[in-house]
C-alpha cells in the first residue's frame, strides 16, 4: 500500500486572499486596457494590504477600491493599503513587445496534466479536495447556522495502489477556522455531515477535524498572506511536477500562466484525441522569444507527441492568448481556487 496525501485551501486563506487581490487588480486593468502589462504582488497582514510589482497600462484603477471590496467579499476589514506598485522595466517591455509577434514574458519552465480519473481530469485525491473546500464554502455562502468563518485546509490521504474511489481514501483531515459560539464538537458535526454529502452510501474513511482543537482566529490576522505561495493548490495537488512561477497578478503574456493554461488543455485533449489514462505537457520559454524552446509529452502510452501538437498548435503567447481567450477572463474568480477546477482552461 503506497499512501499519498493532497491538499487544498478554502478563498478565504489569506495567501488566496492575497491571490484575489492580484488576480482582481489585473481584470479591471485587462478590462480597461487589453495591452496591460502587469505583475501584481500582494501581502496581506492583519487589516493592512501592501501591493507591489510593475503595471503598465492605461487603465484608471482605483486600488484601494479593489482591495476593500473583495476583502468585504471575504468577509475581511482592510484599513490601510500601502501601494508600491511601479511601472514594468522598459526592457522588458522591449523583450516582449519587440517583434510582430508577441515575445515571452517570461523565461520558464511550464506543465499541464489531465487524467482520466475523474470528470475534471485532475488526480482523483485532488479532485476530492477541491469538493470539500468547494463544500465548505458553499455552506459558509448559503447556510445562516454554519458555524465556519472561512479559512480552511483539507488534507487527503488515497491509497496509490487501489482503484480511484472513494473506496481508496484511507484518511480525511480538516482544519476550518470557526465561530466563536460554535464548539468542536459543532465543527466535527458540520465537516463530517459535508464529508457524508459527498460520499453518499460509501463507508467514511478516517476523519480528523480540527486536531490542534478550537479555532477561532484565522486569516491575514493569524497568518501573513502572500501571492503565489500555493501554486501546487493552484495546479494539481502534487500529483506531478508544477513550473517555479505562480499565476495571480500576472497578465497572459507572462508565459508563467499562459503557457501552463496552455499545457493543461493540451494534455486535457491528447487524453480524449488518444484515448490515454494520462497525459503530461511540458513546455520551455525564453524571455521574449515567442515560440517555445521546448515542447516534452509524456503518457501511458508512450507516444511520440512532440511533433503533432507542435503542428497543430499555435504555442506563442499571441496564439495561446487567443485560443484559450486569456483577454476576458474573471482571474479574481479562478484565483479562489485550483485554476483547473472546471472546465475554464
Amino acid at each position: 500500500m503506497r499512501l499519498f496525501s493532497t491538499e487544498q485551501i478554502s478563498k478565504y486563506h489569506p495567501d488566496k486572499f492575497a491571490d484575489q487581490i492580484s488576480d482582481a487588480i489585473l481584470t479591471e486593468c485587462l478590462s480597461q486596457d487589453r495591452d496591460s502589462h502587469c505583475g501584481i504582488e500582494t501581502m496581506v497582514k492583519d487589516n493592512t494590504v501592501v501591493l507591489g510589482g510593475e503595471i503598465t497600462t492605461n487603465a484608471k484603477v482605483d486600488y484601494i477600491d479593489i482591495v476593500r471590496r473583495v476583502a468585504s467579499k471575504l468577509g475581511y476589514t482592510v484599513d490601510a493599503v500601502i501601494n508600491l506598485i511601479g511601472k514594468q522595466s522598459h526592457e522588458i517591455n522591449e523583450a516582449v513587445t519587440s517583434e510582430k509577434k508577441i515575445g515571452a514574458g517570461d523565461q520558464g519552465i511550464m506543465f499541464g496534466y489531465a487524467t482520466a480519473e475523474t470528470e475534471s481530469r485532475l488526480p482523483f485525491g485532488f479532485d476530492l479536495a477541491n469538493k470539500i473546500i468547494a463544500a465548505i464554502e458553499t455552506d459558509i455562502d448559503t447556510n445562516p447556522n454554519c458555524p465556519f468563518k472561512g479559512d480552511a485546509k483539507t488534507q487527503v490521504t488515497v491509497d496509490l495502489d487501489a482503484e480511484p474511489t472513494l473506496d481508496s481514501v484511507k484518511t480525511i483531515l480538516v482544519s476550518v477556522c470557526h465561530k466563536q459560539m460554535a464548539t468542536l464538537d459543532d465543527v466535527k458535526a458540520e465537516v463530517t455531515k459535508l464529508i457524508a454529502g459527498i460520499f453518499g452510501e460509501h463507508e467514511l474513511p478516517e476523519l480528523i477535524i480540527n486536531p490542534s482543537g478550537t479555532w477561532t482566529l484565522g486569516g491575514p490576522t493569524a497568518d501573513c498572506g502572500l501571492t503565489g505561495r500555493k501554486i501546487v493548490c493552484d495546479q494539481y495537488g502534487g500529483y506531478c511536477a508544477v513550473g517555479g512561477g505562480a499565476f495571480s497578478g500576472k497578465d497572459p503574456t507572462k508565459v508563467d500562466r499562459s503557457a501552463t493554461y496552455m499545457a493543461r488543455h493540451l494534455a486535457c485533449k491528447l487524453l480524449d484525441i488518444y484515448q490515454l489514462k494520462w497525459c503530461e505537457v511540458q513546455l520551455g520559454y525564453a524571455i521574449g522569444i515567442a515560440e517555445p524552446v521546448s515542447v516534452v509529452v509524456k503518457n501511458d502510452k508512450n507516444l511520440p507527441l512532440e511533433d503533432y501538437v507542435r503542428e497543430n498548435y499555435d504555442l506563442t503567447p499571441l496564439g495561446i492568448i487567443e485560443k484559450l481567450n486569456l483577454l476576458d477572463r474573471d482571474y479574481e474568480r479562478l484565483a479562489e481556487g485550483c485554476h483547473f477546477r472546471e472546465a475554464l482552461i
